[in-house]
């Protein structure tokens, strides 16, 4: 069933409300804490809102545009969990296979058990997992795999001992890095945010005998004419069109120069660059039930195994300091889902069944089917992401809302 069929009788925007939001974006890239942003808010398959903000980069002053490509870093998650579940669609792949089916080296991998007292990572006892890491830990972030920058001292530590981002690298070659380093946790124990969706990407390079990037061209990108989406710029004329930072986003800026400096590596867990209307047709995709413009990529039982939660009550699955999906949200495969309002009081706004995620350099999106509305807003700032998130979001909502 479309969002339409779903919410003919959503209420509109206000449009003295989405002028709030022009207001808030000016006043960010007007004092200097944002180079610039593109916004978009789409309703019943429609452009609502969509406005652009400053500057693609600052140093050359050259203005955002709706063509502007933004590195997507973690919002390439719901992409990839989008392939992989093609894949079970077909019956290639199932969320409960050994991940060592695929990638045997998993096969022998051992657990972290945190060392008594401290941080010392010497300390540290490996023990074996009390069960083998399957594609569905892959999916939700029950893996054990964490990230080089989550966790206690001590496995952060291990992490970067592993070298994952020394010289030349591919999915294979980082997947193997990875496959050496104990699990921080066990198997479907904690949500744990880490490189289990890059290693997700190379099982689909694996099943389908083509590279990932090829494999999404092919069954996501060109039907859904996303023709801005892609892992490696590489003509100067695409180049000029990327988002920067502002000059003191140190951290943000470190992190795309190694991004940029392994074009060899398709990152499936943050490795996309794209532009708001690219990803917008994705957006409307999922909030159209896996189905855009007569054409279905996720049958009607895939796409609701991806967008329910498998963390919640019953699941086993614990939750800590680093549960990024927040308050009154879930996790499908890739993807948050909004399962409650929440403990805050009061609530944060949005809705039951709202789909959601962002990344590291302040992209975010979100789809939500009772208002048949999705929105967007790519920028590229990790200085100010977690103030400029909840704000973006509550001005949408109140657009919305009442009076």
């Amino acid at each position: 069933m479309s969002g339409a069929a779903r919410a003919t009788d959503a209420p509109a925007p206000s449009p003295e409300k989405l002028e709030r939001i022009t207001e808030f974006f000016n006043n960010e890239v007007n004092s200097g804490k944002l180079p610039g942003a593109v916004i978009l808010i789409q309703q019943h398959g429609k452009p609502v809102y969509l406005k652009t903000f400053g500057y693609r980069d600052v140093t050359t002053k050259s203005p955002m545009r709706p063509d502007t490509m933004f590195a997507l870093h973690s919002m390439t998650k719901p992409i990839t969990n989008t392939a992989a579940m093609m894949l079970v669609d077909e019956g290639k792949l199932s969320p409960q296979d050994p991940l060592s089916k695929y990638i045997p080296a998993f096969a022998d991998v051992k657990v972290a058990i945190e060392p008594d007292g401290g941080n010392d990572p010497a300390k540290v006892e490996l023990v074996p997992p009390i069960r083998p890491v399957t594609i569905e830990d892959l999916m939700r972030h029950t893996s054990g795999i964490t990230y080089e920058y989550i966790g206690a001292d001590w496995i952060q530590t291990i992490y970067r001992a592993g070298h994952l981002f020394d010289d030349k690298f591919d999915n294979k070659e980082f997947t193997a890095r990875l496959a050496k380093l104990p699990l921080s946790r066990q198997p479907g124990t904690l949500w744990r945010y880490g490189h289990s969706t890059d290693v997700l990407g190379r099982v689909i390079e694996i099943v389908t005998g083509k590279t990932l990037y090829q494999f999404e061209k092919e069954r996501i990108f060109d039907p859904l004419k996303m023709n801005d989406t892609r892992y490696v710029l590489d003509a100067e004329t695409e180049r000029t069109r990327l988002a920067e930072p502002l000059p003191s986003d140190t951290i943000l800026i470190d992190g795309e120069n190694d991004r940029r400096a392994h074009p060899e590596w398709e990152s499936g867990g943050g490795g996309l660059v794209s532009t708001i209307l690219d990803y917008a047709r994705f957006a409307q995709m999922l909030l159209n039930g896996g189905e855009l413009d007569g054409k279905r990529y996720l049958s009607p039982a895939a796409f609701k195994t991806m967008t329910t939660d498998h963390i919640g009550p019953g699941s086993g699955v614990g939750r800590d300091y680093w549960y990024f999906p927040g308050d009154g949200f879930g996790y499908g495969y890739g993807i948050a889902v909004r399962t409650d309002p929440g403990i805050a009081k009061p609530p944060p706004p949005g809705s039951i069944g709202e789909l959601k995620w962002d990344s590291g350099s302040g992209t975010y999106f979100g789809v939500d089917p009772k208002l048949d509305m999705i929105y967007i807003m790519l920028e590229q700032t990790q200085n100010e992401r977690q103030r400029i998130t909840p704000a973006f979001r509550k001005l949408v909502y109140d657009a919305f809302g009442p009076d």
